[in-house]
């Protein structure tokens, strides 16, 4: 007796059903399989972001200090904190003290890493046999003004080219609404007040950052002043330029004195409130510092890394919407870590894992705090590198 066709259709559907079924379970098993084996691979090569590379439960105590530059400040603190909590056995703690500052103390080997904005020059380098330096994010220097109290709010964007920013932090613009300020930006009424010229009075690789964005846009500056992390400010000479230290304290002093200018990292601005201008950049137009012009300025202008040599410029990068005052910023340390007196190999191994997490997973936090995160063509570069760090020989990173 042969079945009918209803019993037919319901023996088809729960074949398909357990058709189905199987094709799931079996989708379910690859994924679980390839999971595993990516797992497997990526800690094999030493890959990993966070699971392999930063959990060191079962090590002993160890300490780690840093110092240099206020650039990069808030978020290598934001580092520390949250990858303390993921390594409650690791202490590390960051000292802002300026870019000149850390050079200093790293050569001195007084620290276990330092910070800079500026890329060394090959006489530092040289101070310091072993030294290397690689990119830990990418940030803007911005132009801040405080104008309020002659009635133009901080939320007013002026603009500003890179020779009448020369022009002013040489002493020959002194008045706000100097015919070429005014001319930039029509329809705003710039008070005829003197401008109080804000710098960094330590070495600074954010003035390193802007005294070199100002050498490149202006041939006058180049050769009378020049860049550097620390040069001799024509308005000091004028007594119309005031020091202060650290991003911070350049923050502070625009924000309580009626007319000032001065450049600080978007950060800082953004904290204090300031006004923020935008710079006109070598296609012509005027942008503003966020993370997008900042990026497009790294991608037109960064090239491809040399992981031998990680000293990247990038000012005055080339693209419609590329912020022109746009930097790379480093970490400083020794390729053999026992060069450092004070180094054991755990604090080594500790150290290189750190700065491994750093690159990658500690990325995340840098767009919140304004900081661009680091293109994967420069991370890939910073692996190279990193994988490099040794102690007596040994290698600090599994490969």
């Amino acid at each position: 007796m042969e079945p009918c066709a209803d019993t037919m259709m319901n023996m088809s559907n729960k074949t398909s059903k357990r058709n189905v079924r199987y094709v799931i379970i079996a989708v379910i098993i690859i994924a679980i399989i390839a999971g595993g084996l990516y797992y497997q691979t990526t800690l094999g090569m030493g890959n990993t972001t966070s699971t392999s590379m930063m959990t060191e439960s079962s090590q002993a105590p160890v300490s780690l200090l840093g110092a240099g530059a206020t650039f990069p400040a808030p978020l290598l603190q934001k580092w520390t904190v949250q990858y303390g909590q993921l390594n409650p056995s690791i202490t590390i703690s960051y000292n802002p003290i300026g870019s000149g500052g850390g050079i200093q103390q790293i050569t001195q080997k007084t620290v276990d890493f330092g910070a800079s904005d500026a890329p060394l020059s090959d006489k530092q380098l040289a101070a310091a046999p072993g030294l290397v330096l690689f990119p830990e994010t990418l940030g803007g220097v911005a132009v801040t003004y405080n104008l309020v109290q002659f009635g133009i709010a901080n939320s007013t964007v002026l603009h500003f080219t890179g020779p009448v920013l020369a022009a002013i932090y040489a002493g020959n613009i002194t008045k706000w609404n100097d015919p070429q300020l005014q001319a930039l930006n029509p329809g705003i009424a710039l008070p005829n007040n003197q401008i109080t010229v804000v710098h960094r009075s330590d070495g600074s690789g954010t003035t390193f950052a802007f005294t070199n964005y100002l050498s490149v846009v202006d041939s006058a500056w180049l050769s009378e002043v020049g860049y550097s992390t620390s040069v001799t400010w024509p308005v000091d000479k004028l007594s119309t330029g005031v020091g202060s230290k650290g991003n911070a304290g350049v923050a502070g002093t625009v924000v309580n004195t009626p007319g000032a200018i001065g450049y600080v990292d978007v950060i800082y601005a953004v904290q204090n409130h300031l006004g923020v201008g935008e710079v006109q950049n070598a296609a012509g137009n005027f942008v503003a510092p966020n993370l997008q012009t900042i990026l497009w300025a790294a991608a037109n202008a960064t090239g491809t890394p040399n992981p031998v040599d990680l000293r990247l410029h990038i000012v005055n990068a080339s693209g419609a919407q590329s912020y022109p005052i746009s930097t790379y910023t480093y970490i400083l340390v020794y390729k053999d870590m026992s060069a450092q007196p004070n180094m054991s190999l755990d604090k080594a191994k500790a150290l290189a894992k750190f700065l491994w997490w750093a690159i990658h997973d500690g990325q995340q936090y840098s767009t919140a705090l304004i900081y661009v995160p680091l293109p994967q063509n420069v991370v890939a570069a910073d692996e190279q590198l990193l994988m490099s760090l040794n102690f007596q020989g040994q290698p600090l990173i599994s490969q």
